[in-house]
């Protein structure tokens, strides 16, 4: 069979932070902020605990090589006493061999990206039909302090449309960031086509950035983020409903954690809910959480709440299966409504979130 190379995408698996938990232990990686600025002077760090030799390159203004040294736990750090103001790209040398900035909250989008096509006609094939468009945003978030970036998708003929459409919140997993749904998970294609077909409504789907750097537990605050500040913008920028049935959410693996953590305590905000491969926090209690998150306190509510609430996972492979069945154990205990489906067996990977993605779309909004 012919096969088409479209373009590079690689790591359609195991790059994911969040399944990485499920089988090591914590690291100083987890927590590390690979560049400090602080004023005019820039820490660069990396950890390379088996390293004998890190150095950084790249169109940087400094005249003699950055010196780094090794901490006791494996931390590699480099400082610039004085640097202009600007805007510089730059990599690390480990051990000779060149290494883009894996702490950056741009590195998902670093990656080779590999995808073959036997035929065209696949569910995320980029087809003859009419294209929506996917834009970077830029918005102020009061939560953690900084300018975020997310991207979103308006289907084709939106920027002349008068109707107001309904959103698709759609989180992507620890490892990644908002432009790994429209990347290596093809969302504006698979959501052009289902479209095209009469398959789905006209939606808006936002596509955040669910990675939060330097703290231990990034759920919490990327949720608040989500309410505070991601919400409101998009509802004071885009022409869309602003009503409960008109919302809906959706994560994978890290990002259905931070899917349960927005939309269980603010189950008055959402009617459509899908986690994908995903659970309460390894490792811990999960009746803890479902209390921490009044799961059981406010079951009437939530039931009366979501439309549709459903857990998907990529079969028996999936590495978040049995956490994700110990998490429904508890659920169940709490009289929660939802369905179970295997759309793919693929486990903990893309292949079964795009699945994800073409079965969920068409069951929103109506």
């Amino acid at each position: 069979m012919k096969r088409t190379l479209i373009l590079l995408m690689a790591l359609l698996v195991a790059g994911n932070a969040f399944a990485q938990g499920f089988r090591r232990q914590p690291t100083p990686n987890d927590t590390l902020r690979s560049t400090v600025v602080d004023g005019s002077s820039v820490i660069f760090q990396i950890y390379a605990p088996q390293a004998e030799q890190v150095s950084v390159s790249g169109d940087l203004p400094w005249g003699a090589p950055i010196r780094f040294e090794k901490q006791e736990n494996g931390v590699w750090k480099g400082r610039v006493a004085k640097i202009d103001a600007g805007v510089y790209r730059y990599q690390f040398s480990v051990d000779g061999v060149p290494v883009f900035d894996p702490k950056s909250e741009l590195a998902g989008e670093t990656r080779a990206l590999l995808k073959v096509q036997p035929t065209g006609d696949e569910f995320f094939a980029m087809k003859d039909v009419p294209h929506g468009a996917v834009a970077q945003r830029w918005y102020y978030s009061r939560t953690l302090k900084g300018m975020r970036r997310l991207h979103v998708w308006t289907p084709a003929g939106y920027e002349k449309s008068q109707a107001k459409l309904p959103v698709l919140y759609l989180i992507h997993g620890g490892g990644d960031n908002d432009a790994s749904w429209p990347g290596v998970g093809a969302a504006g294609w698979i959501l052009d086509n289902l479209l095209a077909e009469g398959k789905m409504v006209p939606m808006v789907v936002v596509m955040p950035n669910g990675t939060v750097t330097g703290v231990p537990n990034e759920v919490p605050p990327f949720a608040e983020d989500m309410v505070t500040d991601i919400i409101p913008f998009i509802e004071n920028n885009y022409a869309v409903k602003t009503d409960k049935d008109s919302r809906a959410i959706a994560g994978l693996s890290m990002g259905g954690m931070e899917t349960m953590e927005v939309a269980f305590p603010h189950y008055d905000m959402f009617s459509w809910v899908w986690v994908m491969s995903s659970s309460f926090a390894p490792g811990q209690d999960p009746k803890a959480e479902a209390n921490r998150l009044k799961v059981f306190e406010n079951i009437d509510k939530i039931n009366k709440s979501f439309k549709l609430m459903v857990f998907s996972q990529g079969g028996q492979t999936d590495i978040a299966f049995q956490n994700c069945k110990n998490t429904l154990k508890v659920l169940d205990e709490a009289g929660l409504k939802y369905d179970y489906v295997e759309n793919a067996q693929a486990g903990h990977s893309w292949g079964t979130w795009r699945a994800d993605l073409k079965e969920l779309a068409p069951k929103l909004f109506k």
